[in-house]
């Protein structure tokens, strides 16, 4: 199946979110995005479309360079850079 990536409408947005467990993969693997992040990517809005997620993880900085200099040649859609992070208790 053919992907379309999305591409956001304007500047570089950040954003700090909470990842929430799911009971049916005992893990902690649902992200909810924020509504700025929807704004950028209205598309998400159509609920009969049906959307999906590409990930890649390299292990190493050297990869990842790599990986950013195939993606700049092909012009597809700017990556978008997630961190995971354990929160302290307060």
């Amino acid at each position: 199946m053919k992907k379309k990536f999305l591409k956001p409408k304007k500047e570089t947005l950040e954003l700090e979110g909470n990842i929430s467990y799911a009971e049916s993969n005992r893990a902690w693997s649902v992200i909810r995005f924020k509504d700025q992040l929807i704004r950028e990517f209205p598309q998400l809005k159509k609920r009969r479309d049906k959307f999906g997620y590409k990930l890649l993880m390299h292990r190493n900085y050297a990869d990842l360079l790599e990986e950013i200099k195939k993606i700049k040649s092909e012009e597809e859609a700017i990556p978008i850079l997630l961190w995971m992070c354990k929160k302290e208790s307060s």
